[in-house]
């Protein structure tokens, strides 16, 4: 689906220009001489959004500043959140000369002079454009997952990472790389714990994500606010949510895949948008390793996440909720309290707050951040990001197309998608 691009592009350039590309020194990023604390904007105040800001606050050494989205009401719900979170320690409530509101809000919080940093939690399909805006003004970026979901937004990503590289800080949301049982889990398997991979099984099996009727909005505005629904804007399950278990799959493989046969459907789903409900993938690394991949997003009562790997010394796995082990010649085990609520008797976290594997992944992650911005030895993780959102495209586009997709396929297909929405209609 090749496009325009007519939402991106062209308003994106008029304020790059104005903007320019500021390098802020290591001693200027935290702020005024009177609070040292990391000054943080939050582009998009949605769940996901205020949890990664409330976790970037959490570490002590960050304060939300500067608030931006689309509505009114996501504005004013998120304000109160941050207010209530900033009185319980002791700092100031937002602004309300740093709340904006639009369709040009994120052109508006990335050329704040009160921000040192962002964090970009809006549909996916917006976040090419909106982190070129931000690295452009010279802010540092926390990035949501994917960075894109499509080609075009992938290549896109990876040049943005080339402008931010040694001077800012971009971090791509992918906290279990930061989750204690799992670093120590691939640090063994990278070692060798495992001996000759020889291949893996991985899942996703998530519950439906339940969302407002918004009745009264328009059509465009519903796709907006559910854009969990809507594969352009979402990128579809398995590049907007499975991306997490494809990327550790990456991430203990050290490589990505190089071909996927999948296929998918949403047989079963109930909502009006058009994202799958299932996808069942093969996976094709490197060096014959083959890795079998399903996901649902429509479970009732239960859920789990798992990447399971066979070598010829050993056999490991890594659950959200559960064990993260190897078995075999060099038998290891990540010893944590159990939870007092099983999986499969809770609603599975549309927001991604876990306990049990991933309690420290996220406050893990917000440190690591928050440190490489007040270190000055700045993050580049937006090749990683854009690596992982094209393993999961590149089952995307398989599952659409019924035939087998390899990398170099994928890539020189340049696929970009529009979708036809007029933000100014919100201005």
């Amino acid at each position: 689906m090749k496009t325009t691009g007519k939402l991106g592009r062209r308003e994106f350039i008029g304020a790059a220009t104005a903007a320019g590309f500021m390098i802020m020194k290591p001693g200027m990023v935290r702020g005024t001489a009177a609070n040292s604390a990391v000054r943080v904007g939050l582009l998009g105040c949605g769940g996901r959004g205020t949890e990664d800001a409330s976790n970037l606050v959490d570490t002590g050494a960050a304060r939300v500043v500067a608030l931006a989205d689309l509505f009114q009401d996501q504005l004013e719900k998120a304000k109160d959140h941050f207010d209530q979170l900033a009185q319980s320690k002791g700092a100031s409530a937002v602004d309300k000369r740093l709340m904006f509101r639009g369709p040009h809000a994120f052109e508006e919080i990335a050329s704040s002079k009160e921000v040192d940093a962002i964090v970009i939690a809006t549909p996916p399909y917006f976040h090419p454009q909106h982190l070129e805006a931000v690295v452009a003004a010279g802010k540092h970026v926390y990035c949501e997952k994917p960075v894109a979901v499509d080609v075009a937004g992938a290549k896109r990503v990876m040049e943005i990472g080339k402008k931010a590289h040694g001077r800012l800080s971009l971090d791509v949301g992918f906290q279990i790389r930061n989750a204690p049982p799992f670093v120590e889990l691939v640090k063994r398997v990278h070692a060798g714990a495992l001996g000759r991979v020889a291949c893996g099984e991985a899942y996703y099996y998530g519950t439906f994500i339940n969302r407002p009727d918004w009745p009264g909005a328009s059509p465009a505005e519903r796709r907006l606010r559910n854009w969990v629904y809507d594969r352009i804007l979402s990128g579809d399950i398995i590049v907007e949510q499975n991306i997490h278990a494809i990327d550790v799959c990456n991430w203990l493989l050290d490589t990505h895949p190089v071909k996927a046969v999948a296929t998918g459907a949403r047989s079963v789903r109930t909502d009006p948008g058009d994202v799958y409900g299932n996808y069942s993938v093969v996976f094709y690394y490197p060096n014959d390793v083959s890795l079998s991949f399903s996901s649902t997003q429509f479970d009732k009562g239960w859920w789990d996440v798992n990447e399971r790997f066979f070598g010829s010394k050993g056999v490991c796995e890594s659950h959200y909720s559960g064990p993260v082990a190897i078995y075999g010649d060099e038998a290891w085990s990540w010893n944590t309290a159990a939870s007092p609520e099983k999986p499969e008797s809770k609603q599975f976290s549309a927001t991604g707050k876990f306990s049990d594997n991933l309690a420290q992944a996220d406050p893990e992650k917000k440190k690591a951040f928050v440190e490489s911005i007040t270190s000055g030895r700045f993050h580049d993780q937006a090749e990683q990001g854009a690596i992982a959102a094209l393993s999961c495209m590149m089952a995307r586009q398989s599952a659409y197309s019924g035939q087998p997709m390899t990398w170099d396929e994928l890539l020189n297909s340049n696929l970009e998608w529009d979708s036809a929405l007029d933000l100014n209609q919100f201005a």
